[in-house]
């Protein structure tokens, strides 16, 4: 099996992961994965049971297909990550239920559960708003993700970015159920955040431990 043709598999694999586990649903969310001087990138309006290998769509970094197809309107997003990002391979954005319900909050995940370390810093940044779609949401996600796997999107959804397709999926998976515990915890009561040091020594261990289920 080729390379490109195990990325392609990849990323079918991961929609329909996405759409099982209730992370995405119909047409909504985008997945990619980075491949030659480009990237190979899920079409506009796909559905994770009408997505073939060969409907992925190729594009290079300035959004240029080669090839056919129309690849998702978020292309942007994706470009500018790995662009900027040489260490991350692949991205997911969706619009799975609690990080959605935090992002039309416009509020931070923050350090009330250690495993927020699996993303990178101390929390989970919110962008700003900007229509989707935009060379300005582009920015924002980029921005917001200096230093992080992941961050959500005002009032639209989350992006995670990670360093193979399984890994971007893992933290997908991960994220949501973070938000969701974040959301339980609020209403239960004010959670208690971690301390910088705190956070600090959880990535330390991860460092040392290489913890398994968490790829760096």
């Amino acid at each position: 099996m080729s390379d490109e043709t195990e990325k392609r598999r990849a990323l079918i694999v991961a929609a329909v992961a996405l759409a099982s586990a209730g992370l995405n649903q119909g047409s909504s969310g985008n997945l990619s994965v980075r491949h030659g001087d480009g990237l190979l990138i899920t079409p506009t309006g796909a559905t994770a049971d009408t997505l073939t290998p060969g409907g992925l769509v190729e594009i290079n970094m300035s959004g240029t297909v080669k090839g056919q197809g129309i690849p998702s309107s978020e292309w942007a997003i994706h470009t500018g990550l790995l662009a900027d990002r040489p260490e991350l391979n692949a991205v997911i954005h969706c619009h799975s239920d609690a990080c959605t319900a935090l992002s039309c909050l416009r509020q931070a995940i923050p350090a009330f559960h250690y495993m927020i370390a699996s993303f990178g810093g101390d929390d989970v940044r919110c962008t700003d708003y900007a229509p989707f779609g935009s060379d300005a949401l582009a920015g924002t996600v980029t921005e917001a993700m200096v230093d992080r796997r992941a961050c959500l999107l005002a009032n639209h959804g989350m992006v995670v970015a990670g360093s193979s397709v399984d890994h971007a999926l893992q933290l997908a998976k991960q994220l949501e159920t973070l938000a969701r515990q974040y959301i339980l915890a609020r209403q239960a009561g004010k959670p208690v955040i971690l301390s910088s040091a705190e956070m600090a020594e959880v990535h330390n261990r991860y460092e040392n431990y290489g913890v398994a289920a968490m790829p760096r």
